[in-house]
C-alpha cells in the first residue's frame, strides 16, 4: 500500500500541486515531520508488541501469537494501540516523501482501509478467540484513545 501510495501521490502532485517538488523549504519541513512521526510509529509498535509478548501468552506459542486477552499497558485504554501506530505509518512515509497528495488524500484513504480491515477481520477473530471476555472488553474500551494518559502509556518502554 505504501509504495502504491508514493507512486499515486507523486503522480497526483504533478496534477494538483505543480511545482511543489521544487520547494526546498516544504520538503525540509515535511521530511523532519515525517522522521519524527516515523519515530513515534516505531516506538508505539515496539511497545505494543512487547506488551502483547509479555502479557498475551500462557505456555509456549510461536512468536507473534497470543492466547490471553491483553488488558495491560495501552490495551487498558484502547483495543487497538498497535494498529494506531501502524495507521500512522503511511502518514509518516507521506511526509518523508513530501507528497501533499499522499498526505492529504491517499494516507487518509489507507487509514480508512485499515479501520475497515480491523472491523471486518480483526474484531470478529478476537470474538471467536476470546468470546464473552472480548465482548465485555469491547463494551468498556474504545478502539482508539487519544487522552493524555493513554498516549503516555503508548510511549512508555516495556521490558519483556
Amino acid at each position: 500500500m505504501v509504495f502504491g501510495g508514493v507512486a499515486a501521490g507523486l503522480y497526483l502532485d504533478g496534477k494538483l500541486f505543480p511545482g511543489i517538488h521544487y520547494n526546498i523549504v516544504f520538503h525540509l519541513v515535511s521530511f523532519i515531520a515525517g522522521a519524527l512521526l516515523l519515530k513515534v510509529v516505531l516506538r508505539i509498535s515496539k511497545n505494543t508488541g512487547r506488551t502483547l509478548a509479555k502479557y498475551g501468552r500462557k505456555g509456549t506459542l510461536k512468536r507473534g501469537e497470543t492466547n490471553v486477552l491483553v488488558k495491560e499497558g495501552p490495551y487498558k485504554f484502547m483495543r487497538h494501540p498497535m494498529h494506531l501506530g501502524l495507521m500512522l505509518f503511511p502518514v509518516a512515509i507521506a511526509f518523508l516523501v513530501g507528497s501533499p497528495s499522499f498526505i492529504l488524500i491517499i494516507a487518509p484513504l489507507e487509514i480508512l482501509f485499515m479501520i475497515l480491515m480491523i472491523k471486518v477481520f480483526e474484531e470478529p477473530e478476537a470474538i471467536k478467540k476470546f468470546g464473552n471476555d472480548y465482548l465485555e472488553y469491547k463494551k468498556s474500551v474504545p478502539p482508539f484513545c487519544f487522552k493524555k494518559e493513554c498516549l503516555k502509556e503508548l510511549w512508555k518502554n516495556v521490558n519483556k
